[in-house]
């Protein structure tokens, strides 16, 4: 932060890939679980994702917790003001200067840098679903990144049921706590079992 030079250079790094975050879309697994909220099924989405998809497929930001935050949004670094990083990004483009807040404040992409701290709001929301879940589902991840790894395993020990689906082993593989571990593409397997479950 102190750092004009590392500013720019992360700057550089988020505009490198910003043409191809912007025209991502969301896919069959992202609509399956607006499905499942949309018919009153779904507590929380925890998501390590930092694409924004969630959110542009539709799930409520009420139940969406983005624990490494979002490239959907820039915020500042001294009020936490939080807005559209499209303006930001083309002014960067231009004049090669990292934007600034009207506060003063540096901006930067809505996302966890190496070296700062998860949002302790989200990490609690996080916690309070996995207290409330009667059933966590884990979706095309190691389970390998603490803590977001730690809030299936939270909802499992109080007794909720715990499926793992994943393409590749996962660190949860052998935890007595897993219900039932599906191999497989998530893309295929999981919007499927909601179609059967919403149908019921």
């Amino acid at each position: 932060m102190t750092s004009e030079a590392a500013r720019m250079e992360h700057w550089d790094y988020k505009l490198e890939g910003r043409d191809a975050f912007r025209d991502a879309r969301p896919n069959a697994i992202h609509h399956a679980i607006v499905r499942l909220e949309r018919a009153g099924k779904l507590c929380c989405v925890i998501t390590q994702n930092i694409d924004g998809l969630h959110g542009l497929a539709g799930s409520s930001a009420e139940r969406l917790v983005e624990l490494h935050g979002t490239n959907a949004l820039v915020e500042c670094q001294s009020c936490h003001w939080r807005g559209d990083p499209e303006p930001h990004f083309e002014s960067f483009r231009l004049n090669r200067k990292p934007p600034l807040c009207q506060c003063g404040g540096f901006l930067k992409p809505a996302t966890i840098s190496f070296g700062q701290n998860l949002a302790q709001k989200e990490l609690e929301r996080a916690g309070e679903a996995a207290m409330e879940a009667d059933l966590v589902v884990a979706l095309g991840s190691t389970l390998s990144v603490y803590p977001a790894a730690s809030f299936p395993l939270l909802a499992a020990k109080q007794g909720a049921p715990y499926i793992v689906i994943n393409r590749g082993e996962t660190d949860h593989d052998h935890e007595r706590y897993v219900t039932l571990r599906l191999e497989g593409a998530v893309d295929q397997i999981f919007p499927l079992a909601v179609d059967a479950a919403l149908t019921l």
